[in-house]
């Protein structure tokens, strides 16, 4: 067998974590949707997949009450917007992330995680009592 080179071994050790890391937020947002929140979850991700316009998105989110939503389901969710955002703008030729210079109106993401921030935190735990990264 032949042995990889330290730069071949870096490039699989990077793949390696980032399927890692989609594997772990592809079971937190199943987690989400089967939590008590769910239905919240599920009509967001619904109006993510019909996304057409920034300013849909941030009155979407506005007219819900997400203080009710605890703090682990804000955190996925914004992900999710996060990501539809990305896509909606690859798929009209925008860069992928184009953050808005200081003193230049906020982004819809901007937007949108303020609002999330505003609300206080939750002491909600998932089932198994932990969040990522703690430890019993």
């Amino acid at each position: 067998m032949k042995a990889r080179s330290a730069k071949d071994q870096e490039l699989a050790d990077r793949a390696y974590l980032l399927r890692a890391w989609h594997k772990w937020h592809r079971e937190q947002l199943k987690e989400a949707l089967a939590g008590v929140h769910g239905a919240v979850l599920e009509r967001l991700l619904a109006g993510l997949k019909n996304l057409r316009s920034a300013r849909e998105l941030v009155d979407f989110i506005s007219a819900k009450d997400w203080g009710a939503v605890d703090t682990d389901t804000r955190l996925i969710a914004l992900h999710q917007i996060n990501d539809a955002i990305t896509r909606l703008r690859e798929r009209r030729g925008l860069d992928a992330i184009d953050d808005p210079l200081p003193g230049q109106p906020a982004s819809a993401f901007q937007i949108i995680k303020l609002m999330f921030k505003s609300f206080p935190p939750t002491r909600e735990r998932p089932a198994d009592g932990q969040r990522f990264g703690e430890t019993a």
